[in-house]
Order: C-alpha cells, then structure tokens, then sequence
C-alpha cells in the first residue's frame, strides 16, 4: 500500500523516479513563489490592509475602503496603474467579455496575434456561435494571425499595424486552451510588445493571462502590456476565492471596463463587496505557493507520463513553463475517458462520481471533465478535460498542494493502465 492508496508497483515506481528527475525543476519554482511572495507580502504592508478591511459592505456597495485597497494591491503587485477586482465577475470569459466590450467601440479592429482565441471567446467576438450580441455582430472587426511555431510572426504583426485599418486592440492568449501550440511565455510576449509599440504606440495591447499568474517573475504588465485579465478561480484566487475575476492595466481602460461592469457615469464605485473581501484578500495572499503546488504536480505528472510511455507531452518536465497547464495525447477515446475518471477518483469531493463524455456550451465537440473541487469549476484545483477527438488530448491544471495533486495525478495513471490490461 501507497500511504493507504493500492496503487500499482510500476505506479509507485515510476513516481518515485519522476520526483527524482523533477527536483532542480522544483527548486526553480521555490524561488519563484518566494519573489513574488515577497512582492504581495509588501504591497499588503504598504497599503497598509486591517481586519477593517474585510467588512461586508451591502446594497448599491458605494464607499468601500476595502474593495478600493484590495485593487489598489492588484495594481501594485501587477505592475499597472489601477486595476478591477470585483466578485460580479464570474468567470474568465466573463472578464474577458467585459474587458474587450469596455475598450473596443463600432468599427474598432481587434487583432488577435496568437491565433484564434480560446473555444469560449469565439462565441464571445463572434467567430462562432452567431450570438447578436457577439463583438462582430455589433460592428466590431476581427482579424488574426496565427503563430509560426509556437512564437509570434513577428514581420507579418508588423506588416498589418502599419498598413490598412488602423487597429484599436491587440490581443494576446497567454495559455493555450485548447490549441496545439505551446503556451506562450513571458519573454516571448515582452518581444511582441516591442514590435507592436514600434510598430503603432497606439494600439492597445490585450493578454489573457488566465493560468499564467504568478508562475513566472513577472506580469505581462510589468512588460507593457495595457490591459491584462484573469479569474479568481484560477491562481489569484489561491484555491480560497469562490468567485470574481479582475482586470490590470492603465488607468483609462479600467474605467472604461467599469463602466461596462456596471454602467457610464457609475463606473467603479458601484458593486457590494457580498461579504467577500476576506476571501478575495486571503486567497491572493496564498496565491504564489497555491500556484507553485499546481505548476510542481504538473511537472511531476509530465514525467511521471512519460515514464509510463506517453508521448505528446507539452511542456515537458524539465522545459520553461508560464502557465499552470499540462497535456498529453492520449491516442485514444478509451485513455482519455479512464485518465479522466481516475483522476476524478483522485479528488476530495464527489470520488464517486464518473465523468462522461457529453455535449457542453460553448464547445464544438463532446468534452470528459474531470474535477473534483470545492469551488465549482475552479481550475486552480486539480482537474482535467478534453475533447473527444484525435489525438485525445488531456489537458490537465491545478493542485491546491503538492501531495493532493501527485496523489491525484498517480490515481489517474493507474486507474488508465489498469484499464488498459483489463
């Protein structure tokens, strides 16, 4: 027995050579969250945070110190001018929604750099869907460039800022989703922030930094970028927050965001704080070591995959990460649906649950999800999902500890290869 679990000998085996072969990444992770520990320990002290603080603050949620401080140590530790943080946020999609709705007018062009956004964004622009209240259904243009590789095209972004239609935005998707390419890293954004300002000062530059918080030493923010977003359930949140989202970035579009979070003339000061200030500020002051427990039993469940003969692993163990993402391809149906369910069987809430593939808004094909969490579809905890369709890709994320998300990651490969002999 495995600390009380059955796991299998050539389990137990190859987790003890993948915690081997992971140590001097884990060691790189440790200095991370202890930088950006450091960063949101200071910006606490200095603005000064009290037990005041955290009052519930009720009705239309007009002065609101609290709430106030708390987007103040978001602009801080981002490196931003102001910043949004607000529970009426409900999801990353949601504050993406907002973000892009705020700042782009009729007739604006939104360029997305990276390839085509995420599946749920689509819908969002109008890409897919056919949503009347789309962006491009309300005369807002979309154009794209795909990535060469897994990096920027560089001479055509340059080419398309200075000829034809000026842009408005340049948008930027940090993670993957669910695309094939690798997720895009800190240095590569800060080299296409360069080009775009040479290119056009005054396009604004947009990142979904949704899964990227606090897993490298800085903040596209830090390398400037406009206007960045994200969700409090995801590594802000720190596995504590049960909702909300936030934005970053210069003064003048946050308050154009406000605006469209509440409405013109009202902007920010509306919006009750529904009791969760000692939520919101707990939960980011956890977030750095929440994060590095998710980004090291990702690096471990990359290794201990490819021990078990997995290809298609992305990144692997030992390559520079800048999100709290993992995949694998799985190569067939019947792997992904049993790596999903031993995953879930691997969760604290709901183990007895078995995920199936089923139709799911805002996706085109069947999706298996696997996530046992306390705060419904939190991705900063452990959870894992797919497409039903080749290659059978599993995207895993999260890990509120070390221990919870190894312990996890190993009832999944076991429950896959115990399935695979049956």
């Amino acid at each position: 027995m495995y600390y009380g679990y059955g796991f299998s000998d050539e389990v137990v085996r190859l987790a003890e050579q993948a915690e081997r072969d992971c140590a001097a990444r884990f060691a790189e992770t440790d200095e991370i969250c202890l930088r950006r520990s450091a960063d949101i320990l200071r910006a606490f002290q200095e603005n000064r945070v009290s037990t005041a603080d955290f009052l519930e603050v009720t009705g239309y949620g007009y002065t609101d110190p609290g709430r106030e401080k708390l987007e103040r140590i978001y602009a801080q530790i981002f490196g931003a001018e102001d910043a949004l943080v607000r529970v009426q946020i409900m999801s990353g999609t949601h504050a993406l929604t907002l973000a892009l709705g705020g700042i782009l007018k009729y007739g604006d062009t939104l360029l997305a750099v990276s390839g085509d956004p995420y599946d749920t964004l689509q819908g969002v622009i109008g890409i897919t869907g056919g949503s009347r209240n789309s962006l491009i259904a309300n005369g807002i243009r979309y154009e794209k460039i795909d990535l060469v590789g897994d990096d920027f095209d560089h001479e055509a972004i340059r080419r398309r800022l200075t000829e034809g239609k000026k842009v408005r935005c340049v948008h930027i998707q940090r993670s993957r989703g669910y695309a094939r390419r690798k997720s895009l890293t800190l240095g590569k954004i800060g080299r296409v922030i360069r080009t775009v300002r040479e290119a056009d000062p005054e396009a604004i530059v947009f990142v979904d930094n949704c899964y990227g918080e606090f897993v490298e030493n800085a903040e596209p923010t830090h390398l400037g970028a406009d206007l960045i977003v994200g969700s409090m359930m995801k590594n802000p949140g720190g596995g504590i927050a049960v909702t909300g989202g936030y934005c970053a970035g210069r003064r003048d579009l946050i308050g154009d965001v406000a605006e469209r979070l509440t409405c013109p003339c009202v902007g920010r000061d509306l919006g009750a704080n529904l009791n969760q200030l000692t939520s919101l500020y707990k939960g980011l002051f956890l977030a750095p070591s929440v994060t590095r427990s998710a980004v090291r039993s990702m690096i471990f469940a990359s290794r201990l995959l490819e021990l078990a003969g997995f290809t298609g692993l992305s990144p692997r163990y030992d390559e520079e990460r800048t999100d709290i993402v993992q995949t694998v391809d799985l190569l067939t149906a019947e792997n992904l649906v049993a790596f999903c369910r031993g995953l879930q069987r691997g969760s604290p809430i709901e183990a007895y649950a078995v995920p199936e593939p089923c139709e799911m808004p805002g996706y085109e094909d069947k999706e298996v999800m696997a996530g046992g969490s306390f705060t419904s579809g939190s991705t900063i905890e452990l959870s894992c999902d797919g497409p039903v369709k080749p290659p059978y890709t599993a995207f895993m994320q999260g890990g509120l500890s070390y221990e919870y998300g190894k312990l996890g990651v190993m009832n999944a490969v076991d429950f896959m290869l115990r399935q695979k002999k049956a």
